[in-house]
This record gives C-alpha cells, sequence and structure tokens, in this order.
C-alpha cells in the first residue's frame, strides 16, 4: 500500500471511530508500527489530526487567528456565553482568559455590580471597561498579538496573587481521555496558574470541539468543575462527561 494510501486509511478510521492507535493501524495496513508513527507524524504537520500517546485524535477545528477564531460559530458561542452568565453572582472575583468565547461572557456582564475581573485578555478587558459595576485588573507579561493576549511568567505570577472564585476557560479541543487543550504551551501554563487560583473551573467548549484535541495538554477532563457547551441534549457530551464527574450545561 503506498503512503497516501495508507494515510487515507489512517484518516477514514479516525472519522469512523473518534480515535486510532498504532498497534490495530499496523495490524490492519500491515506494516510496522514506526512506519504507522512516521504516518501520523505528516499528517499531523498538515494539521488533519493531532498525535497522542499510542494514536492520534482529530485535530482541533478552530482557525489560529484571534479575528477568524471570534467570528467561527459565533452563534453557539454566545449561546454558551449566556448560560456561563447565569453562574457569576455580584461581588464575586472571577478569572477571564483569553478564548474567543470567554470573551463574549464579557460582554454579558453589562449588568454586573461590584464584580472584580482578572484577565490577560486585551479584548475581553476592552469590553469591560465600559462597564461601571465591574473592575478590571489586567495581568502583565509578554503581548501575543495574534491572541490579544500576555503570556509569560509575569502573568503566571499575577494569577498566582489572586484568589478567585470562578475561573472561566476556553480550549482548542476537550477529550475525555487528553484533557483541555490549546495550541501554545505558553498560553496552557497560564491557564494552569488560573485554574489553581480558582475555587471553580469552568470550561466553555462549543460542541465540534468536544473530542478533539490540540498539541498542549492544560489539565485532565476530570480537573473541570462545569462544562458549558451547546446542544448537550443532541451531543454525546452530557453523558460522556457527566461520568467524570463534571457538570454539563
Amino acid at each position: 500500500m503506498l503512503k497516501h494510501e495508507r494515510q487515507q486509511h489512517i484518516l477514514a478510521r479516525l472519522i469512523e471511530q473518534g480515535q486510532v492507535q498504532l498497534g490495530p493501524l499496523s495490524v490492519e495496513l500491515q506494516v510496522s508500527e514506526d512506519t504507522v508513527r512516521r504516518d501520523v507524524d505528516d499528517l499531523q504537520r498538515q494539521g488533519l489530526l493531532s498525535k497522542v500517546r499510542g494514536g492520534a485524535l482529530p485535530s482541533s477545528p478552530i482557525p489560529d487567528a484571534f479575528g477568524a477564531r471570534e467570528r467561527h460559530d459565533a452563534t453557539a458561542k454566545q449561546d454558551i456565553a449566556r448560560k456561563a452568565r447565569t453562574l457569576i453572582r455580584d461581588g464575586q472575583l472571577i478569572i477571564l482568559d483569553a478564548g474567543t468565547t470567554v470573551t463574549w461572557l464579557a460582554r454579558t456582564l453589562a449588568s454586573a455590580h461590584c464584580l472584580t475581573v482578572a484577565t490577560n485578555s486585551l479584548p475581553a478587558a476592552n469590553v469591560l471597561l465600559d462597564y461601571p459595576g465591574v473592575e478590571v485588573r489586567l495581568a502583565g507579561g509578554l503581548l501575543h498579538a495574534p491572541y490579544r493576549v500576555t503570556l509569560g511568567n509575569e502573568a503566571i505570577d499575577f494569577f498566582r496573587q489572586v484568589r478567585a472564585d470562578i475561573c472561566f476557560l476556553g480550549a482548542y479541543g476537550l477529550h475525555p481521555e487528553v484533557g483541555l487543550t490549546v495550541a501554545s504551551a505558553e498560553e496552557a501554563a497560564v491557564k494552569r496558574a488560573m485554574m489553581r487560583s480558582a475555587a471553580h473551573v469552568v470550561a466553555l467548549v462549543t460542541t465540534e470541539k468536544l473530542g478533539t484535541a490540540a498539541q498542549y495538554v492544560v489539565c485532565p477532563a476530570d480537573a473541570i468543575h462545569t462544562l458549558v457547551t451547546a446542544d448537550t441534549e443532541t451531543s454525546a457530551a452530557k453523558n460522556v462527561y457527566s461520568k467524570l464527574g463534571i457538570t454539563v450545561l
């Protein structure tokens, strides 16, 4: 079997099964696991899947640039933001990360009173500046222009000094076995600092990201307390993630 035929077989199995493992693929394709591993590496470089230990998962469908991400699946993100808003109470200190769905959540906070928001997101901070009932604390650090976010040790240290009621995280992918993932190691490190500083962790994840993975793991799936997504009645998300002890909205 030629290389492109093997790779098409791998992608077909990935669509059918939602994940693939190197061992069974090597048997099906009658080649060594090393050959399959090289094919998986090549497909990951093309952005067609995400390699994990012993196999591969569907890659996150999310574009990289902030503007494109914000427009992508905007209706679902607004629905998720409205659900997430019900978790916030006046007088709380909350953390908002730099995800575009979280930025939609920031737009729902116009009626908040005595709310403090700690964030590393320039778009979220800019939205919140117009809301008199919200105090904004912006993390310093290296400004990453494509993500419009501050990253690095300064941002991590900032969140270490915060004791938040709730942390709201976006993601590139969420998989019950792999966990919550993003496309940048630096972004993953800041998100972990946010989680450690919050009593309750909420992930805002559109349906198409469920069961997918990006390159860098933020945390195991069961480290999340609440998952807010869309169309839970027509997806397997509720049962899959509820079994991990996660509340699904």
